[in-house]
């Protein structure tokens, strides 16, 4: 099925494409202004999907196809800066979820990244952060015995699985 406004799907594609240069710069063509530069783009992303939100609701799959929907819940993601539009975009996330226009696991991911933000145990186990000794580490997850049944609910891979693909990631 095609989407209904490409044109849409392509700008959020683009914006996803320019969020992950950022953040996968390697270290030696970081230029001084890099942390100023992700900060912009993160707020420009914001702006745009939140406008895109106000005049068209969530980008589901029905409006910007599989690929538009992944770059509008990443933009949402990254939208740390905001925390009340991130709010705003779980709670639209959850409805298209319900609807069966977009995927449970971004909604998942989106829960944990706006409960870290809040001070508040995650449910999903995605949020990492590096610790005193550089290595990567999970923010505290509520009822950790139940992580891999919830991650299993909503199609995420089992926490191990996860950890290693994230401890790789960053060991390269």
């Amino acid at each position: 099925m095609s989407p209904l406004h490409p044109n849409l799907a392509d700008e959020l594609c683009a914006r996803m494409a320019e969020d992950q240069r950022i953040r996968t710069l390697p270290e030696v063509e970081r230029p001084p202004e890099y942390l100023a530069q992700w900060r912009a783009i993160d707020a420009e992303n914001t702006t745009a999907l939140s406008r895109i939100v106000d005049e068209h609701g969530w980008p589901g799959f029905a409006l910007v196809g599989k690929e538009g929907a992944t770059a509008a819940w990443l933009l949402a993601q990254h939208a740390d800066a905001d925390p009340a539009f991130q709010r705003r975009a779980l709670s639209l996330l959850a409805a298209a979820v319900d609807a069966g226009d977009a995927d449970p696991a971004h909604w998942a991911l989106l829960t944990d990244r706006c409960r870290v933000s809040e001070g508040r145990p995650q449910v999903y186990g995605s949020q990492y952060v590096r610790d005193a000794d550089g290595q990567w580490r999970m923010h505290p997850v509520e009822e950790p015995e139940h992580l891999d049944a919830r991650r299993a609910a909503v199609g995420l891979e089992p926490q191990a699985e996860n950890e290693a693909r994230i401890q790789a990631m960053y060991d390269e």
